[in-house]
């Protein structure tokens, strides 16, 4: 018989319990994973932290050019790239 999953105060809760060496840490204690099926969750929004990055006023201007060519906001298009290269990142450390 498996363990009932714990109710959680809130999402850090949550994550510190699965993300832990302790009762958490082992998923088949809760879940049979023999029986998952995958799922999509197509309106689910990624948990959003504010930053505040310094950059060179000319690079800024460069990126606000660069997204009014592009109708984005400049926010925007800095996240896409941000995006692109944390992923040319990922495929190159799994390629070496």
């Amino acid at each position: 018989m498996k363990k009932v999953v714990p109710e959680f105060k809130s999402e850090a809760e949550e994550f510190e319990f699965w993300s832990s060496r302790g009762e958490g840490a082992d998923s088949t204690k809760f879940l049979d994973w023999s029986k998952a099926k995958r799922a999509k969750f197509p309106n689910l929004k990624p948990t959003l932290r504010t930053i505040s990055v310094r950059l060179p006023v000319a690079m800024i201007e460069d990126l606000k050019i660069l997204a009014n060519k592009r109708d984005v906001p400049y926010q925007s298009l800095l996240k896409v790239f941000l995006a692109e290269r944390l992923e040319a990142e990922r495929r190159q450390k799994k390629a070496s």
